[in-house]
């Protein structure tokens, strides 16, 4: 019967394990983000595209048993897309709560990806979730919410694409608990490219050699470092049979430029680290 019990309790514990997206921990980023949840902080996640920072949100909703509520924000968001509007429904108008309002009923954690992207009405919008009142009004319905304790408001935007006119002010940038990410180092790297495409670990490698030394051209020949997540797709490809100097072609040279010029360039990397 204990045997039996045991058996079951085991079973639990690896679907559970299985529910919760793979996510390498680098440093104390994940007993950050607990503790901020537990004493209902807001976050900011700072770092490049690609480095993991929607995957550690993802890893650390399921590793908490919350939902998570994902917004990508872009030019054409506004605060009313995050909290709600009226709508015609069966020939009557309707208030529709929007993700941030959700999260903010039913409690988990609202994710805005990429905020600096959003209208500038947002941010007015988020200030009170962000400070000690915890609320979120609602001027359509006459509302006012105040946050459950497990509500978590995260935020993330990349560094390198701010400039003068996408930036989060000083005034919304002190309101929130802030973790800077980046890529992992070449080891943990390779661990995760052969995790998860199934690539042996010896032959991510040298994808991992590659992207270090292609990341060295940021800022000259191209806008953006190649992210964890295209050596993910070449390994992949590479796993299923294609040729390496094709995958890498399709998952890292073109992503990363339309410069013909540049692309010669990249390819010349992809021979010399692949022959």
């Amino acid at each position: 019967m204990a045997l039996s019990t045991v058996t079951a309790s085991s079973a639990a514990a690896s679907d559970a394990d299985a529910a919760v997206p793979y996510y390498q921990n680098v440093g104390n980023e994940t007993e950050m983000f607990e503790q901020a949840f537990a004493q209902r902080l807001p976050l900011l996640l700072k770092g490049p595209t690609g480095c993991g920072k929607t995957r550690f949100i993802s890893h650390m909703a399921a590793k908490l048993g919350k939902p998570l509520h994902t917004v990508s924000c872009h030019d054409d968001l506004t605060a009313a897309d995050l909290t709600g509007r009226y709508l015609l429904q069966g020939g009557e108008t309707r208030w529709v709560d929007g993700p941030l309002t959700r999260a903010v009923r039913e409690g988990g954690i609202c994710y805005l990806d990429e905020v600096v992207e959003a209208r500038k009405d947002v941010t007015v919008v988020l200030h009170p979730l962000t400070d000690d009142r915890r609320v979120l009004p609602l001027e359509r319905t006459g509302e006012l919410l105040e946050a459950p304790d497990d509500f978590m408001l995260v935020v993330s935007y990349n560094p390198g694409y701010q400039h003068i006119l996408k930036s989060l002010k000083p005034s919304t940038r002190q309101r929130f608990v802030a973790m800077s990410f980046d890529f992992p180092p070449p080891a943990v790297e390779r661990d995760i490219v052969a995790r998860e495409s199934g690539l042996p670990a010896e032959r991510c490698a040298a994808l991992v050699n590659l992207a270090a030394s292609l990341r060295g051209m940021k800022g000259q020949d191209l806008e953006e470092g190649i992210s964890t997540r295209l050596l993910v797709y070449c390994a992949t490809l590479i796993r299923a049979g294609m040729p390496i100097v094709d995958a890498a072609r399709a998952t890292i040279v073109e992503p990363l430029t339309d410069d013909i010029d540049v692309q010669e360039g990249l390819m010349e990397a992809v021979h010399a680290t692949f022959g």
